[in-house]
């Protein structure tokens, strides 16, 4: 730390950057007071926002040793208290303050013009996000996530759900600056993240944070591996994710075994079922809803038991689904309620919230023994039941006005909840002694996620080629995600949602398939209205395109598992932002619709219909055409695009060349 005094004021530098800047006339910190409302509608949040007072400190007294350095803000009889200190070889900014009233904090951070910005968790819409500003609040993602669009319009009038650029189910409070430096807080009150100042980051805290952590390297690979050292890794996926293709079906146990069959007859790698109504089904006006009920159904799967042990005799796996929600109708929700395990309202009954067409309870999960119960449901009803994997829905559910066991806000505990979740998750798996055999992937999370799920899926994109909702928006997706401590990722195979006008078709489905066969794990979706949507087994050509995008992903196992060995040992992510090798090119910086799968590998996934060229950007390097070996050198390039030939490139002097080679005879 260094810390340069001025006449009116004092710039503060930390390995010889300059992180913070104040003066009387441009102070670094303002506290206020505010009321906040939070209306809650199915996932979906109205934050309607009241401040009272906004107050600059402007006065500052420095107390500075060789350990830490103290300085007292004030501003008349308001005052807070910043201790900087170096922890772990990170700068830790410690918050204090006497004024109880305060409940919004607004701090700057230095920031030069041309700074870019990346991060803040999972965000659809923008990878660099300089001149923005950026809620971060758990939420529904939103149906178009645009202002501008019909579908958004249409979805905000009828269910108040169109989201917007920001809204996203794994908000984070962590940034990683062009500066080589990363910004993290453990605070999980609502926040709001303002990039469009020229000179400055404003931070908006609805809350006093207790603890404000900056860590900087010389180059974003060691910045990176010391994000993920703070925050958590992911371990290795399980040997047989790699195997094929996860076939999403549902319907029963007939159903489920013949459309395997005739995918098998096609050639089509399957190494798993995941079968997300295995508890069973209701029909809403949504579309097909499942039952939140979390056991076998053993009439709409009959046998299901022995089916389980027949198909993994054959290397197929068998996956379910589960959410921290339970439906009035169950069994489940009847015991939680009558063991006081659910979330309480302020009157002290079941917090009954409305799921759309049906009504749950939360389980409480800052209950000891409510989490300790959901994990045992999770080890018997699952684990011993035989599934090797499921998805851990929702978690974003959570109302602000709810009162929980252990006595926190739940405004303060909402952005937790997901991390949470995912922690019930993990142990359960744990406590059976399967880590690395099982396998689940969640849409929701915050800060603490990274150290307990085990893989991330983008949620429920459109059915459509929408930028902001559509293909095109898992890619930066998994960027911020990588960019904010998580590295693996994935996403439905043609997308989920399906409403108004939208149907997926024949063309959306190949091209994601495409597309997933160069991220770290393939999964299909029937979608919300599966009946009218194009599925993997609409026709003979789809099951033989989905096999040999299949076969694809499975002989290039061998050089992916490398990419998750390296993200659960080292942190760094699978699917990498081009400027993460390759941090002079600054035209990489810009580039939010490719990504690096590795060090060797350049993916620039087709997002627009009815297309057969591409417009890819290369650093500059040697690169390899994957299906034609032509060679190129870097800038942009025009390339053939076909459906099945996804525009991938290789490094010329990777090691794994002659598997790259292999692949492109598939």
């Amino acid at each position: 730390m260094k810390l340069i005094r001025e006449h009116k004021g004092f710039t503060l530098m930390y390995k010889d950057e300059i992180l913070l800047v104040h003066s009387k006339e441009n102070p670094l910190l303002f506290i206020g007071e505010g009321s906040t409302q939070f209306d809650m509608y199915r996932g979906n949040f109205q934050i309607e926002k009241t401040l009272f007072s906004r107050i600059p400190l402007t006065e500052f007294k420095i107390d500075e040793n060789s350990e830490r350095i103290c300085i007292l803000f004030s501003n008349c009889s308001k005052s807070l208290q910043l201790i900087f200190s170096e922890e772990d070889g990170r700068l830790v900014v410690q918050l204090h303050t006497a004024n109880r009233e305060i409940n919004r904090l607004w701090i700057r951070l230095y920031a030069e013009p041309e700074e870019k910005v990346f991060g803040l968790g999972e965000q659809f819409s923008h990878f660099n996000l300089r001149g923005k500003k950026f809620p971060l609040w758990v939420s529904e993602q939103g149906v178009g996530r645009n202002k501008s669009t019909y579908v958004t319009f249409l979805a905000d009038v009828e269910d108040r759900a169109g989201g917007d650029y920001y809204t996203t189910f794994f908000p984070q409070p962590t940034f990683v600056s062009s500066r080589k430096y990363f910004f993290h807080t453990e605070e999980s009150s609502y926040m709001e993240f303002n990039f469009v100042g020229r000179n400055y980051h404003e931070i908006e805290f609805y809350n006093v944070p207790e603890k404000l952590i900056f860590s900087k390297k010389n180059n974003y690979m060691e910045l990176i591996k010391d994000m993920s050292l703070l925050l958590g890794r992911q371990p290795e996926l399980p040997s047989w994710v790699y195997d094929g293709v996860i076939l999403g079906i549902q319907g029963g146990t007939d159903t489920c075994l013949e459309k395997l069959r005739r995918a098998q007859e096609l050639g089509v790698p399957v190494t798993g079922i995941w079968a997300q109504d295995w508890e069973g089904k209701r029909i809403t006006p949504f579309g097909k809803r499942l039952m939140w009920n979390w056991e076998w159904n053993c009439e709409l799967y009959p046998k299901l038991d022995v089916e389980i042990k027949k198909l993994r005799e054959q290397g197929i796996r068998f996956l379910g689904y589960i959410n921290p929600y339970l439906a009035v109708e169950g069994n489940l929700f009847k015991e939680a309620s009558k063991k006081g395990y659910l979330v309480k309202n302020s009157m002290g009954k079941d917090y009954l919230i409305d799921m759309g067409a049906f009504y749950g309870g939360v389980v409480d999960l800052t209950y000891d023994k409510a989490f300790k119960w959901y994990k045992e449901i999770i080890k018997i009803n699952m684990i011993d039941f035989g599934l090797s994997g499921w998805m851990a829905d929702f978690g974003e559910y959570l109302p602000t006005d709810a009162v929980l066991h252990c006595g926190v806000s739940a405004e303060l505990m909402h952005n937790r909840w997901p991390a949470l979740w995912a922690r019930v998750n993990r142990e359960a798996v744990e406590e059976r002694g399967k880590l690395g055999e099982i396998l689940f992937f969640m849409r929701a999370g915050f800060t603490g996620s990274q150290r307990y799920c085990t893989m991330m899926w983008a949620g429920d994109q459109n059915v459509d080629w929408s930028l902001d909702d559509g293909l095109a928006s898992v890619i930066p997706a998994a960027l911020s995600l990588a960019m904010s401590g998580f590295g693996l990722h994935h996403s439905d195979i043609g997308g989920y949602t399906t409403l108004y006008h939208m149907k997926r078709d024949k063309e959306l489905f190949k091209r994601w398939t495409d597309f997933s066969a160069f991220t770290p794990m393939m999964r299909s979706h029937e979608g919300n209205r599966p009946d009218d949507n194009w599925q993997f087994d609409s026709d003979e050509e789809t099951l033989l395109h989905l096999g040999r995008m299949g076969r694809v992903y499975n002989k290039l196992s061998l050089y992916m598992k490398e990419l998750v060995s390296e993200n659960a040992i080292h942190g760094i992510p699978v699917m990498r932002p081009l400027f993460l090798h390759y941090e002079e090119d600054k035209d990489s910086y810009d580039i939010k619709y490719q990504y690096l799968l590795g060090e060797d590998v350049l993916v620039a996934p087709v997002y627009e219909e009815g297309v057969t060229d591409w417009k890819v950007y290369l650093p500059e390097d040697e690169w390899v055409h994957l299906w034609t070996g032509n060679e190129f050198s870097g800038g942009y390039v025009d390339i053939e695009a076909k459906e099945g030939y996804p525009p991938v490139f290789y490094r010329k002097c990777s090691k794994y060349a002659e598997l790259f080679r292999e692949i492109a005879l598939i």
